[in-house]
Formats: C-alpha cells, sequence, structure tokens
C-alpha cells in the first residue's frame, strides 16, 4: 500500500506542480479573452442570482438554490486553511495569485456552465440533469467519455465530498471539544442523512438557508478582524502586492523562496477552492429552473466570484495582517494553524467560532457533494437504484469520519486531475456555442 501511496503522490506532485496549472490558468485566460471579459459583467450577475428566472419548469431548482447548492460543495476548508496553508507554503503573494484564479476562473466557469444549461436533458419525472457527462453525450455524441466523466465524479463524491469532508469534522471536533471520533461520525451521519434522503429540493432548500448564512458570518468575521488590525491593512497589501512578483522570506516564518513557488501555492489553492475547470459547479448549475443558458452561467459565475475572489482574500488579508502585528502568535504553529492563530483575536471565543465555522461548512458540503455524486450515479446507472447510492453515501460519512484520509486525498487529487482533461477538452471543442452569449 505504501508503495501506491508513493506512486500517485509522485504524480501528483508532477501534474500539479505544473501542467494542470498551467492547462487551467491558460483555459481561463483564453475564455476570459474569448467570451471579452464577462467578468466586468459581476454586478448584473450577482442581480440575477436573487432574481426569479423567466420560463421556470416547476420541479427544478432556482437560480439562487442553484447557486447555494454549488458554494455548498466549495466553500469551507479550502477558503479556511487552504488559505493558510498557502500563505505558510507560499508566502503572502500567494493570496494575490489566488484572487487572480479566482478573477481570471469566473470565465470558465461561465463556459462550462452555458454548455451544461444549453446541453443538459429532462427525466420523465420533469427534473433536469446535466453536467460535463451529458456534453459529452448530447452535444459531442460520445457517452462513453461521458460515463468516463461521471464514475470520477461519482468517486470524487465519496473521497474530497464525503469521507475527508467527515473526517475535518472529527478533527475539529476532537482537537476543540474532545468530542470521540465516532460519535462525531454518527452525529454528521444523522444530520446530513436527514436533508440527503429527501431528494434535489430539500438540498436545495437547506443550501439557501444555510449556506448564505454562514458566508455572512464568516465574512462578517474577518471584516471585525480587520477592522481590529487596522493599522496593518495597507501594510499587509503592499506585503502581499511585493511578495506576489518579489517573493522572499516573510513575517512570522512564511517561506516564499521564488516567484514558482508563491505563484504556484497561491494558484494551485484557487483552482481547488472555486473548482473552475473541473467542472462540477456546471452539474449544480444544469437543474436550474430557468430556460436560458447565459442567465444560469452568469449565475454560477458568481459562485467563483464569492468563493476565491471575496472570501479566499478577506482570510488571507487576516492572516497577513495578524502575521504582521502579532509575529509571536506563530510560534510552533504548523501550515494550517495560520488562521486559527488570526481569530484567536476575535473579542469573543474566537477558536471556538472558527471550528464551528469549520464544521459547519463541512456538513455543507457533504450534502452539496452529495447532490453532485448522485447525479453521476443517475448517468452511469440510468437513474436505477439511487437509494443505494444514498445509504451508501451516508455511510461513508462516518467512515471516512474514524479513518486516517492520507490515501484517500492523494486519490482524490489525481481524480480532480483526470476529471479536468474532459471538461476542458469539452469546452474548447463547443466554444462556438458560446460566440455571442456573453
Amino acid at each position: 500500500m505504501q508503495f501506491i501511496l508513493s506512486g500517485i503522490q509522485s504524480i501528483n506532485q508532477f501534474l500539479w506542480s505544473g501542467p494542470l496549472l498551467f492547462l487551467l490558468m491558460g483555459t481561463h485566460l483564453y475564455f476570459t479573452m474569448k467570451l471579452r471579459f464577462p467578468q466586468k459583467n459581476i454586478l448584473r450577475a450577482i442581480k440575477l442570482s436573487v432574481t426569479p428566472a423567466a420560463g421556470q419548469s416547476g420541479n427544478n431548482l432556482s437560480v439562487f438554490a442553484t447557486l447555494a447548492t454549488t458554494l455548498a460543495a466549495t466553500l469551507g476548508t479550502g477558503n479556511i486553511i487552504g488559505v493558510s496553508t498557502a500563505v505558510a507554503l507560499g508566502g503572502p503573494g500567494a493570496i494575490f495569485w489566488c484572487w487572480i484564479t479566482g478573477i481570471l476562473g469566473m470565465a470558465t466557469a461561465y463556459a462550462e456552465c452555458f454548455l451544461s444549461v444549453r446541453f443538459r436533458s429532462r427525466g420523465k419525472d420533469g427534473i433536469y440533469q446535466g453536467g460535463p457527462m451529458y456534453v459529452w453525450k448530447n452535444a459531442l455524441h460520445n457517452p462513453a467519455v461521458g460515463k468516463l466523466y461521471a464514475l470520477l465524479t461519482l468517486t470524487a463524491a465519496f473521497g474530497v465530498g464525503c469521507t475527508t469532508q467527515s473526517n475535518s469534522i472529527t478533527q475539529t471536533t476532537t482537537a476543540s471539544f474532545g468530542l470521540n471520533p465516532h460519535v462525531a461520525g454518527i452525529a454528521a451521519a444523522f444530520l446530513a442523512g436527514l436533508v440527503i434522503v429527501g431528494g434535489v429540493r430539500s438540498i436545495g432548500n437547506l443550501c439557501m438557508k444555510l449556506v448564505p448564512f454562514l458566508a455572512i458570518l464568516y465574512t462578517g468575521s474577518c471584516i471585525l478582524l480587520l477592522f481590529i488590525n487596522r493599522e496593518a491593512f495597507f501594510p499587509a497589501i503592499r506585503l502581499i502586492l511585493t511578495h506576489a512578483l518579489a517573493p522572499r522570506a516573510a513575517a512570522g516564518g512564511a517561506v516564499g523562496s521564488s516567484l514558482m513557488l508563491t505563484a504556484r501555492y497561491g494558484i494551485a489553492r484557487g483552482l481547488f477552492t472555486n473548482e473552475a475547470g473541473i467542472g462540477t459547479s456546471a452539474i449544480a448549475a444544469a437543474a436550474s429552473d430557468t430556460c436560458n443558458p447565459a442567465h444560469q452561467a452568469y449565475v454560477s459565475m458568481t459562485a467563483v466570484f464569492w468563493d476565491t475572489v471575496v472570501m479566499c482574500l478577506l482570510s488571507g488579508l487576516v492572516i497577513v495582517t495578524n502575521m504582521l502585528l502579532h509575529p509571536a502568535s506563530l510560534e510552533g504553529v504548523n501550515e494550517a494553524g495560520l488562521t486559527e492563530a488570526a481569530f484567536s483575536y476575535l473579542p469573543v471565543l474566537g477558536n471556538v467560532f472558527l471550528s464551528l465555522c469549520l464544521v459547519a461548512f463541512a456538513i455543507t458540503t457533504l450534502i452539496g457533494w452529495s447532490y453532485l455524486g448522485e447525479q453521476a450515479y443517475r448517468y452511469i446507472t440510468r437513474s436505477r437504484g439511487i437509494g443505494i447510492y444514498k445509504v451508501a453515501y451516508i455511510v461513508m460519512i462516518y467512515i471516512g469520519a474514524v479513518l486516517p484520509l492520507n490515501f484517500v486525498w492523494e486519490c482524490t487529487d489525481l481524480i480532480n486531475a483526470f476529471m479536468i482533461l474532459p471538461n476542458v477538452t469539452a469546452l474548447f471543442l463547443l466554444q462556438k456555442y458560446l460566440q455571442n452569449s456573453v
């Protein structure tokens, strides 16, 4: 097993250190230019996300529910812990590159979600189903590649979407509250299961209520910390910009030793947290009740904006201002602990609040990814035995909570890499449909 793990780690190190980063950033930049910078319409897109769509179709999700479901699957540990590791390993300049990845990634998110709505299918129950697998089936007439993508998505759902999230819940609750991992795993499986068994509308309804609340709560705490650290706000921005293009050793032990290292960790973290280019957001977009692909594409584009452009930036600024004002708080802190060190300066229950946010975000991610995995399962099995999938997913929540997950994390990274290739290939093959869509 150790030999297999080492082999997968070597492959991931190669892929995510260069080839995939260049591929995704190149795709982001290409569609930004091809679509004449759709990011300029972000205010219009935000307005559309809270505006009921014309031509609604009954049993499906509202455009806001699709946005909330997408954010449920992406918001969480990447915005909190991921930014911390990016700064620790790549230096403060990694925040700039993470932010740039979010800005450019909005164009790719627009493209993949437009195509997903344009080429989705409609089931006998009137519910839309879509995503890269249906794009390959209905537009490129290659259902075999669609089935491969669906299989990868299903595997990723059990990996990054299920077991790794439940494991992060037990690690947080054990460290912060002394809760037994088995108890935490059972509780997480029970709470998530109540929503999962209810189907797409149950998932959408919960995400609409919980995700905005959590996002506002976490964003508000970041803004409060930036106010507390206000004297370091502009020095932090200068430090981030300086290190983005001329990285060097930073306060508190961050090690941005080269431009490539800084860009690598910032770009990689941005790509992981918003998933633009992987295609998963397009699966949620296809469930929209709108018949206008451009309308939904704009709404889905805002998920990248909120996830990376706003929340990752705020997390990064909180970390860097704390590094400048309280370098002593970072002594003995590991790569993932920079955010925790910064939140310890909240006036009330700083680290407890952060732990609760991590747990809540992990539960919403469990629920959001359960929908993505369900759609992949439906594609593979033609919706037969969907109850089996739901039971297996809920059981895996508990299993992931009590098992070591190094192997699962490495396999998930590799699966994500394989998911990118068919999704990005479809975007380029079908780019003619994107002409004049913006």
